[in-house]
């Protein structure tokens, strides 16, 4: 799966009725971390998600997607770093899979890690490929732990 270098973040919100429209609400952290700015129009891409313990309701993920002058997001240091590292290797279990059919995994603080080749259940060893601040991407190294 290829990632474009304009996705400048990753997060889970749901989508609720406010007056006459249905809103998705961005986490404040992604407006103070510089992510996305107010006012501005983003491209958002909707995943369904259906979780163990919520097996009747569908929540949604929602990707805002665009470009500040500097081609990415603006980083705050006050901000919490990625839980992972490029190069690391992580055991991880598939919990969700995404629209394109990639495996996603969820680490601490819910950071996502998204696996290619990867099915829902599965607990893989992955090594981690590319570092964004709200999701990786983990190629599988082995298929079982």
């Amino acid at each position: 799966m290829e990632i474009s270098d304009k996705l400048l973040c990753l997060f889970s919100a749901d989508v609720t009725l406010k007056d006459d429209e249905y809103v998705v609400s961005v986490p404040r952290r992604e407006i103070d971390t510089g992510s996305v700015e107010p006012g501005e129009t983003y491209r958002v891409a909707l995943i369904s998600r259906e979780t163990e313990t919520e097996s009747s309701e569908n929540q949604t993920e929602a990707t805002a997607k665009s470009t500040d002058d500097s081609g990415g997001p603006t980083p705050v240091s006050s901000e919490p770093q990625p839980p992972v590292e490029g190069g690391e290797i992580r055991y991880v279990e598939v919990e969700d899979i995404g629209k394109q059919g990639d495996g996603i995994a969820r680490v601490e603080r819910g950071y996502v890690i998204i696996v290619p080749g990867a099915e829902i259940g599965e607990r893989v060893k992955v090594e981690i490929t590319e570092v964004k601040s709200n999701f990786a991407v983990g190629e599988i190294i082995d298929e079982e732990f």
